[in-house]
């Protein structure tokens, strides 16, 4: 649309902001556009308040980007290797070379998503999307619930429906920077608790089989910094430092934490749970360039994202050892990832 103004969406409808507050002082605010995640304010031992994620200054800024900067992501997250789902020869929509990544080019993250209910605890957001968008199979119905409760967690519940067999895997793609100055967080200490993590090529596309994290540059499992071993093997090389799934100790048990993350002044911690079988650790590689809130623009490696998900080209790969991500008509895909952020 031209001369579209800033204050409204590509739809020409204004942006709808949702702020979530709990009796600790942390504010979470969202946004319709994306269903995205904007900001997570924490207040601090010392009485500051500090911001935990990374974000644009307007609305407008995030048509601007291309990191997904705290949206949701679908109908798959992640990559699907040729854009090519071999159960049932479908072609997909690519979006990322001859690949497809995070549900195409017009994936959930460029939708507007209907606000079901809120107020100033949860927000329940809804969309539809109809049989062949970006190519995938069937009509699809999708919610995603965000609630911030008074252990400074926000829950992220994710369900979805379909009428033909479809692949569903539904993430958030917030960028995390714990330190009050937002600085290289490749100086947090990082602890995920997995044994194995998947091999990726040059794309991004699975090229190994699932491999032990034992002995080289992908074992968190007890914390260290995420710059101790960066780039140290050629399997982060290939994709310029992480951007790697790891298969959870924890294997969908939401009860059990997934990954712990700390400031570089060890005064903010992040600890995350899900039901997923699987967390994309993404070093924030990509990021320079991305409009900032405070800033003019992000550089590589001022964020770390996490993301609960499948494995990337699950569709295609039913030998893992993980539950299928195919969703089929009478069921209902579910999933919850917990944000807790607790200052130290």
């Amino acid at each position: 649309m031209l001369n579209q103004p800033e204050s409204l969406a590509p739809d020409g409808q204004p942006w709808r902001i949702t702020t979530l507050r709990n009796r600790n002082g942390m504010v979470v605010t969202l946004m319709d556009w994306g269903a995205t995640w904007l900001s997570a304010r924490v207040p601090m031992k010392d009485g500051s308040v500090r911001e935990a994620l990374l974000g644009c200054a307007t609305p407008a800024d995030y048509l601007r980007q291309s990191a997904y900067l705290g949206a949701t992501v679908g109908r798959y997250a992640n990559r699907i290797a040729n854009a090519y789902l071999q159960q049932g020869d479908i072609q997909l929509v690519a979006s990322q070379g001859a690949h497809q990544l995070h549900g195409g080019p017009e994936g959930f993250d460029k939708r507007r998503w209907q606000i079901v209910r809120q107020n100033e605890h949860e927000v329940l957001y809804h969309i539809s999307s109809a049989d062949g968008d970006q190519g995938f199979p069937g009509n699809l119905q999708a919610t995603v619930h965000y609630q911030l409760d008074d252990n400074n967690s926000l829950s992220i519940a994710y369900d979805a429906q379909v009428d033909q067999a479809c692949p569903v895997n539904l993430t958030n793609h917030a960028y995390f920077n714990l330190d009050a100055q937002h600085g290289d967080a490749r100086q947090h200490r990082l602890q995920l608790l997995a044994d194995h993590y998947l091999p990726v090529d040059s794309s991004g596309i699975p090229c190994a089989d699932l491999k032990p994290v034992t002995g080289n540059s992908f074992d968190f499992r007890q914390p260290k910094t995420i710059a101790q071993d960066f780039l140290q093997d050629e399997d982060q090389q290939k994709v310029k430092g992480y951007d790697h799934a790891f298969l959870l100790t924890a294997r969908g048990d939401a009860s059990q934490p997934a990954a712990q993350l700390w400031s570089a002044d060890g005064q903010l911690q992040l600890t995350v749970h899900t039901s997923a079988p699987a967390l994309q650790l993404y070093s924030g590689n990509y990021l320079d360039g991305t409009p900032a809130r405070e800033q003019g623009s992000y550089t590589a490696f001022q964020g770390i994202a996490l993301e609960s998900e499948f494995l990337p080209d699950s569709p295609n790969h039913a030998e893992w050892p993980q539950p299928s991500c195919w969703l089929q008509p009478g069921e209902s895909y579910q999933s919850i990832t917990r944000y807790t952020l607790t200052a130290c």
